[in-house]
């Protein structure tokens, strides 16, 4: 069955009527209007993190078109602010809510966006540049590009005139400042969008007012007569031709396929293809799950697997699909004893030497079996509760898995295994994390949080006065063996998936596919390892540099 037709009469009105849309609602229509076929210079398969910056970059002097599966976010009104996140993670369907659930071959459930502006229209808002080594190239960098660090500040600073705001903080966050700074996350570096060690107040993407802004924001700056962006249009495979000897145009000496455009459906399950002009590209930016599946279905893989599906070969790679990376989070939840507003992440501990990454939030929520929570374990108790969070991230990872297709359908979630602390290094740092949990927890800071309670039936307190909800930190916390149990019992995500695409496997350094003319990769799917506390700002940040140098490059 195909999806909706077209937007409800009052989903529209309130679509365009929202003063932050109103900068892309003009060049924003659902794919059923669109043409059986037409020519553009680039296709963005993706209107996510990194497929919107692009594209308002790409359209300042070209023909782009957009290809977004999901809806626009004033469909959703729990995206608006953070006040829905919680909603938006946990009331999701298959067929089109903005936030697709997932679960890992492991148990973990996850989440993808499927909304124009992506991941970073339903995540937790959090901004936070990347890690200084993230930009070095060779095994410690994210990728094998050789960034123009100028002009990554400057894609940087672009980003920020539009979705970054300093936070204000209360006191619960202030509280786990404080906590992280007792712990030894030292030194205090204030409010900061860069990475640096110690502890810091980051920026959010929910402005003053609480209103969310998101990557579909950065569509403002696009020119409206060189853009088009289509809703509700999903795309089931690459055109690809074969490079012949002799070929010119943009194919280099050792591709051997060059795309030339994408076959799409629209919500009533029909058909278009969208060609590219002569110099013209597709570019992925659909996503670390999204690319790698669709380079699949496309005939771009490891050869035997693509065979096995019956998928013809128009590329061996295989590469795609492999080098899968997702951050592992553990976390505490407990009743505080006083109360606390609710709070998405605002201050980070940044040790060093790669140690985990600690954060906190707060959130009301009422308790089912399961929890509604996305932060939490089962508990059987329903209960209507303030509850505080602190969560340790660990970075890199090393451990690395493996995404394959579940069916020919691109509609569907492809199939991952992330092989959660496969490596020592990992559950290392997950453990000297936990531990900076519970310094965090039991240190001074914390003290009027946590007294005055002796327990909760569904925790188990870890001490006295602490109402733990879901599991409680170790008894023995010097127990190397205990922690480490812990860290593999309640292993979960903070959504910072990445790979599938790994640069220097699958892209070169300008992010084309290798072996493939007029074909890049420009999201997280390339990166090698998380960059830093929180993706986002450097998704968005990359969806700009590449644009910018994609420009360059036609001028040349």
């Amino acid at each position: 069955m195909g999806r909706k037709p077209s937007l409800p009469i009052a989903a529209l009105l309130l679509f365009l009527s929202l003063p932050s849309l109103q900068g892309y609602a003009g060049f924003t229509c659902d794919a059923t209007v669109f043409p059986k076929e037409a020519e553009y210079d680039y296709i963005i398969v993706g209107g996510g993190t990194a497929g919107c910056p692009l594209a308002a970059t790409l359209s300042e002097s070209h023909r782009v078109l957009v290809l977004e599966r999901g809806g626009a976010p004033g469909e959703f009104p729990s995206l608006a602010g953070q006040d829905g996140f919680l909603r938006t993670l946990v009331d999701t369907d298959a067929r089109d809510s903005p936030a697709q659930p997932f679960t890992s071959d492991e148990g973990v459930p996850n989440a993808r966006g499927r909304v124009l502006g992506g991941s970073s229209a339903i995540n937790a808002g959090f901004y936070s540049r990347a890690h200084p080594s993230f930009f070095d190239g060779g095994d410690a960098g994210g990728t094998v590009a050789a960034w123009n660090i100028g002009l990554v500040n400057e894609s940087f600073e672009w980003v920020e005139r539009e979705v970054a705001f300093r936070p204000v903080l209360r006191s619960w966050q202030a509280a786990v400042r404080d906590g992280l700074l007792e712990a030894g996350a030292t030194p205090y570096n204030g409010f900061t969008v860069e990475h640096v060690v110690g502890t810091k107040i980051g920026a959010a993407t929910f402005d003053s007012h609480g209103r969310r802004h998101s990557a579909a924001d950065l569509l403002r700056f696009a020119n409206p007569t060189n853009i088009k962006v289509a809703i509700r249009a999903t795309v089931h495979r690459i055109l690809l031709n074969p490079v012949l000897p002799g070929s010119s145009g943009r194919s280099r000496p050792k591709d051997q396929v060059m795309a030339a455009g994408v076959v799409y459906r629209d919500g009533m399950g029909r058909h278009h293809r969208a060609k590219t002009r002569p110099g013209g590209e597709v570019i992925l930016s659909a996503g670390a799950l999204g690319s790698p599946q669709l380079l699949l279905l496309s005939g771009i893989g490891p050869r035997p697997y693509l065979s096995a599906w019956g998928i013809p070969v128009a590329l061996h790679h295989p590469s795609v699909g492999r080098h899968m990376y997702d951050n592992p989070r553990n976390s505490i939840s407990f009743i505080p004893a006083v109360p606390v507003d609710n709070s998405l992440i605002q201050v980070v501990g940044i040790p060093g030497a790669d140690a985990s990454f600690v954060e906190a939030v707060s959130n009301i929520v009422t308790f089912h079996s399961p929890a509604p929570s996305v932060f939490l374990h089962q508990s059987a108790s329903p209960l209507f509760v303030t509850v505080a969070t602190l969560m340790e991230k660990v970075p890199g990872p090393a451990s690395e898995g493996s995404l394959r297709l579940a069916s020919l359908d691109a509609r569907d979630n492809p199939l991952v295994r992330f092989n959660y602390f496969s490596r020592p290094e990992d559950l290392a740092r997950c453990v000297a994390g936990v531990r900076r949990l519970g310094d965090v927890l039991y240190g001074r800071s914390m003290k009027e949080f946590r007294a005055g309670a002796t327990g909760l039936r569904g925790g188990r307190a870890g001490r006295r006065d602490t109402r733990f909800v879901g599991p409680a930190l170790p008894a023995n916390m010097s127990d190397d063996a205990a922690v480490a149990a812990f860290c593999r019992r309640t292993v979960s995500t903070l959504w910072h998936y990445h790979g599938g695409c790994a640069s220097g496997k699958v892209v070169d350094g300008d992010f084309r596919v290798m072996g493939a003319a007029a074909l890049r990769v420009v999201d997280g799917s390339t990166f090698r390892v998380s960059p830093g506390t929180n993706p986002q700002a450097t998704v968005m940040m990359m969806g700009r540099y590449v644009g910018l140098k994609m420009l360059q490059e036609r001028e040349e």
